[in-house]
């Protein structure tokens, strides 16, 4: 039987051999990002350590985004590894919960289920998508999608169903507005929280500088009021 550090060993070895060559701001450092993030966190919290880790490492291994929405592929491959550790069906279970309901809007959105170790990785994993970190992932995500970064005639839509999020193809910007800035008031953790403030300040002031250097190349009035 393996002890908890060779299984997360082991973990650590099959997600970058998995998501090698993935999109830049789903790739193995994402992944190491949420995992230090949400070790972090945890210390903090009453929690299973390892479910935390195993949690952080495979919630993205096989993200629906990159899996033409198919929110089982994840789920699946994760179940399959942790079969091949010899980890009980109880471990096995939460993980792949925290893996089902840790997303945004594109995975389980009913809060059937919830435990203090999805809401670490959570939060750590929302953490990774705003502040300098989550701007850079939202353009290279952006990017490989052939999205525009901007365009002041689509509207963003904060209150979007998630098949609408899911299938939106909106310019990047926009994405701030429908995901990014919302996620500071949805921590779960007062350390998530903490963390949260400065990073959320930073994509305020990456956004007036944005506007600031769009101003004279865009008519204001084609410019949706707050966003000038």
């Amino acid at each position: 039987m393996q002890n908890n550090q060779e299984i997360i060993n082991a973990t650590v070895a099959y997600v970058k051999a998995t998501l090698e060559g993935a999109e830049g701001g789903h790739d193995w450092w994402h992944i190491h990002r949420v995992w230090r993030q949400s070790r972090h966190i945890a210390a903090q919290e009453s929690v299973d350590m390892l479910i935390v880790e195993l949690g952080a490492l495979l919630h993205d291994i096989a993200d629906s985004k990159f899996h033409n929405g198919d929110e089982n592929i994840g789920p699946a491959k994760a179940t399959a590894f942790m079969e091949s550790q010899g980890l009980s069906p109880e471990v096995i279970d939460h993980v792949v919960n925290i893996i089902r309901y840790i997303s945004f809007k594109g995975g389980f959105t009913d809060k059937t289920f919830y435990s203090p170790e999805l809401g670490v990785v959570q939060d750590a994993d929302r953490l990774d998508a705003i502040g300098a970190i989550g701007i850079a992932r939202a353009f290279s995500y952006g990017g490989f999608k052939n999205r525009a970064i901007y365009d002041p005639t689509i509207t963003p839509k904060p209150s979007a169903s998630k098949e609408e999020y899911k299938n939106n193809t909106a310019p990047t910007i926009n994405h701030f507005y429908e995901k990014l800035l919302l996620l500071k008031d949805r921590m779960n953790t007062n350390t998530g929280k903490q963390l949260a403030e400065e990073r959320h300040r930073f994509m305020e002031i990456f956004l007036e500088q944005f506007y600031r250097e769009n101003s004279d190349l865009y008519d204001t009035a084609d410019v949706p009021d707050g966003r000038r």
